[in-house]
C-alpha cells in the first residue's frame, strides 16, 4: 500500500516554480523587483550565455531590501505584472545593513 509525503509527516512537494535572485528595485509598495540570471550553454558554439528576467513579486512586510538575494514563488495573478511572491530572504545585502546604520538617529 503506498502512502503519500503528507501521510509520512512529510511537507508536500509543491508544484510551484521558484526561482533565486536578486532585488533591483523596492520602491513600489509590497511589490518588489527581482532580477534572474540564467545562464545556458549556447546550443552551436557551447559557450556559457548569460541572459537575465525580471519578475514582480508580492512582498508583503516590505521586508527585502535593494540588493538581498531571495526566493520567490510562483502564484495566482495579483496585478498585471505580479505572479510571484517572496518566499524567503537567502542573504541580506552589505549595502542594506549600511543603509540601516545611516538612518538610525545619532544622539
Amino acid at each position: 500500500m503506498a502512502t503519500t509525503q503528507a501521510e509520512q509527516g512529510q511537507p508536500a512537494a509543491s508544484r510551484r516554480n521558484e526561482k533565486v535572485g536578486q532585488v533591483v528595485s523596492t520602491k513600489m509598495q509590497k511589490t518588489i523587483v527581482v532580477e534572474v540570471e540564467m545562464r545556458k550553454a549556447h546550443p552551436k558554439y557551447k559557450r556559457i550565455v548569460r541572459s537575465t528576467k525580471k519578475f514582480y513579486a508580492h512582498d508583503e512586510q516590505n521586508s527585502a531590501r535593494m540588493g538581498d538575494m531571495v526566493r520567490i514563488r510562483e502564484t495566482r495573478p495579483m496585478s498585471k505584472l505580479k505572479r510571484w511572491s517572496l518566499e524567503e530572504i537567502v542573504r541580506r545585502s552589505s549595502l542594506s545593513q549600511i543603509e540601516d546604520t545611516a538612518h538610525e538617529p545619532v544622539n
